[in-house]
């Protein structure tokens, strides 16, 4: 009876995880897919092996089976990297399937909770991350603090530089920063504000520019 709880458990927890919470705010098809699949495999793998004797051996094999999986082989984010996680242990929790017929839908259910509300939008929502490349070499952190907060149109939270190349006059920078809907809507609003003269300075990912006041040269 508990192996029939733990089964309709697991499938309608990784339907919640990969399709509710996953594909409808993340929109990746093809991972959408890996979760499924690596749910029921670790799920259908356990339960064959919790019916007979196993090694240590075969144990520690098995864990170097799933050491197989690169997950930094395509560009996945940390967010979805937890998702791998929760897909694989709601797998092996019910693959496992306690005597006691509650504990599989109650453990679940916490980690299903646990990802709607830490990866909803009400959790730092408009917190973000952006490695970007100027096209001036910055060696003033006050005029680069600056510069960030005008082309991104937001509070910016860290600042980290990560590269000052003075010969080809580039500045590599890793911010975090919150977004500011009011600031963002008077940056476009007026995008000549705080400009001194003509030549602006770019970036090379974005169209946005920076006043050249801000340029610090070499």
């Amino acid at each position: 009876m508990s192996l029939i709880v733990a089964l309709i458990t697991d499938l309608v927890a990784i339907t919640l995880l990969a399709y509710v919470l996953y594909f409808r705010r993340h929109r990746r098809r093809d991972l959408l897919l890996s979760y499924v699949a690596l749910n029921v495999g670790v799920l259908a793998v356990t339960i064959a092996l919790s019916s007979v004797e196993v090694g240590i051996g075969l144990g520690i094999g098995l864990f170097g089976i799933l050491s197989i999986i690169r997950l930094r082989s395509d560009q996945i984010t940390q967010q979805e990297i937890a998702y791998y996680f929760v897909a694989l242990a709601l797998g092996l929790l019910a693959g496992l399937h306690p005597a006691e017929a509650w504990v599989t839908p109650a453990l679940s259910a916490l980690m299903l909770l646990v990802m709607f509300v830490v990866d909803g939008s009400w959790v730092g929502g408009r917190t973000r991350h952006q490695c970007m490349i100027l096209d001036r070499a910055y060696t003033d952190e006050e005029a680069l603090t600056r510069a960030l907060r005008t082309l991104l149109g937001a509070s910016t939270l860290r600042v980290e530089v990560r590269e000052v190349d003075l010969v080809r006059e580039i500045t590599v920078v890793d911010v975090r920063f919150r977004v500011d809907p009011a600031a963002r809507e008077r940056a476009v609003a007026q995008p000549d504000a705080g400009r001194t003269d003509a030549d602006p300075t770019e970036i090379t990912d974005s169209s946005v520019r920076v006043p050249a006041d801000e340029r610090v040269l070499a």
